[in-house]
């Protein structure tokens, strides 16, 4: 067979992931306080981008004149979209219709001199002499700053206060000291028993039980204070392996007391704080911002709206666009300036389909959980990725991405839109199936109502729950018995002996 040269045309097909494309699915993912850094690092990058800070209530005003350029339909529209809503009334799916979510901002009336109020937002004024509101704010004291206070007031003597101030900086934020007496009086050049000395009127500081070298020393300090530090105390405190261990027989005979005694000893303990220090220098709490707001409405039905207030407003300068492109050249600046216009215009385009897709994704949720927002989590029915996916037509990587990092504040609380995807457990009758997340809100429920003189097993459990119409392995019981972090049967027959 003759080798011949031949020219061919052949059409194909694939997709490429453009840089735009991975933009756009980059900000699909990310949470709302990652999303305002990507915005704020694209605002400092892109001379064509800025801030929108306009009232959305207000109507857009079309701009006139010489420097007038056409907008770009794509922004104008997410401009408009960043205030959607989507309510729902019933159970059809075609009632769901879209409506304003923007809140009216109320005015604020300002008594007093005007001319003393240069702005709304509690600055200084013209001269800038005053600190704002937020330089006004009462900061919490720090753990350090309350035993240095009482440092200062107790001890007197300089060289036991400069001891002290070291074993200060050695404490943990539970409150523990961290260092051994001998580390700590080799460093500094004194005796042991100076460090001893100094470190017992320290453990005297409040908040009680500070200053602690162990967690049995931590609560013999607090007993010691509530003058509840006996001998039976004291060797309870010494075994307390044995009382984790739930050890009640070989407790009762190390202590000298019987079970009623011990049951009152172990209620005492329990009384106590084991990491006094945490309530000085915690980790402020960072709040969940919600990404959507639910709300009842009057008539029945939910108002689902994005939250406005997470949601960054751009906007694409035309008009400083106009005047640039009027003075430039070179072919290079031509270039940089159209790719800058280019990337503003898919920024705003993007945020505006990522605003409209989440609000799309949570409004079908919220749909097909509606009886769990009325009654509760034991009616959070079966979920998947591909049930939402199909209802809405898009994809479930698309989902996915939406359901990540994405809360919405509901009347029932703040839940993570992930947390409405749940498995099934089937019927015992062949009715519909169950979620596992309302399963385990059963087993949770049967524990809490169990006495202790008949202490639920696994078996047990999955006789009542099929009596309930679940059909349910008792290996699966065990294991979301494990995931909702409670004990088996036999240490929560002898927690309850003990009162624990």
């Amino acid at each position: 067979m003759a080798l011949s040269q031949r020219l061919d045309l052949r059409q194909t097909q694939s997709l490429v992931m453009t840089p735009q494309l991975q933009q756009a699915i980059k900000l699909l993912q990310l949470s709302n306080l990652e999303l305002l850094d990507f915005v704020e690092t694209e605002l400092e990058q892109n001379p064509l981008l800025e801030r929108d800070e306009r009232d959305p209530e207000a109507p857009m005003i079309p701009e006139t004149g010489p420097n007038a350029v056409e907008a770009p339909a794509a922004p104008a529209e997410a401009v408009q979209a960043l205030d959607g809503a989507s309510s729902f009334e019933g159970d059809d799916k075609d009632s769901w219709a879209a409506a304003s979510g923007a809140e009216g901002q109320g005015e604020v009336d300002y008594a007093g001199d005007a001319d003393a109020w240069k702005t709304r937002s509690g600055g200084s004024g013209e001269g800038g002499d005053l600190p704002g509101l937020e330089e006004t704010l009462r900061q919490g004291i720090t753990l350090r700053e309350h035993l240095v206070g009482q440092l200062n007031c107790d001890i007197d003597d300089p060289v036991d206060r400069m001891i002290g101030l070291f074993m200060i900086d050695l404490v943990d934020d539970a409150g523990y000291l961290t260092a051994d007496l001998a580390e700590i009086a080799k460093t500094l050049g004194c005796t042991i028993e100076q460090a001893e000395s100094v470190l017992q009127r320290l453990q005297r500081f409040d908040p009680s039980g500070i200053f602690a070298r162990n967690l049995a020393e931590c609560l013999a300090i607090q007993l010691r204070e509530r003058q509840r530090l006996d001998p039976c105390m004291q060797r309870l405190l010494d075994h307390l392996p044995m009382l984790a261990a739930r050890d009640v027989a070989g407790l009762m005979r190390i202590c000298g007391a019987d079970a009623e005694d011990l049951t009152e000893m172990v209620g005492e303990i329990k009384a106590l704080n084991p990491k006094p220090g945490l309530a000085f220098d915690g980790v402020p709490t960072q709040p969940v911002v919600p990404d959507i707001l639910m709300r009842a409405q009057p008539g029945g039905g939910w108002l689902i709206e994005l939250n406005n207030d997470t949601l960054p407003r751009v906007l694409v300068n035309t008009r400083y666009y106009s005047k640039v492109s009027r003075s430039v050249s070179g072919k290079p600046d031509r270039d940089y300036l159209s790719e800058r216009l280019q990337s503003a215009n898919w920024l705003v385009k993007s945020l505006h389909q990522r605003a409209n897709t989440i609000l799309k994704v949570a409004t079908e949720i919220v749909r097909q959980q509606e009886a769990f927002f009325a009654h509760g989590v034991s009616q959070l029915r079966p979920l998947i990725l591909r049930d939402i996916a199909e209802a809405i037509g898009m994809h479930e990587s698309t989902v996915s991405r939406v359901t990540s990092n994405k809360y919405v504040a509901t009347p029932r609380g703040l839940f993570e839109l992930k947390y409405f995807f749940t498995s099934s457990i089937p019927a015992a009758n062949g009715a519909a199936a169950h979620s596992a997340e309302a399963v385990k809100f059963k087993i949770k429920g049967l524990i809490e109502t169990e006495t202790a003189a008949e202490v639920l097993s696994d078996d047990r459990l999955v006789e009542l729950l099929r009596v309930e119409g679940i059909d349910i392995a008792r290996r699966t019981v065990a294991k979301y018995r494990e995931a909702l972090r409670i004990p088996s049967s036999v240490l929560r027959r002898r927690d309850k002996s003990l009162g624990i």
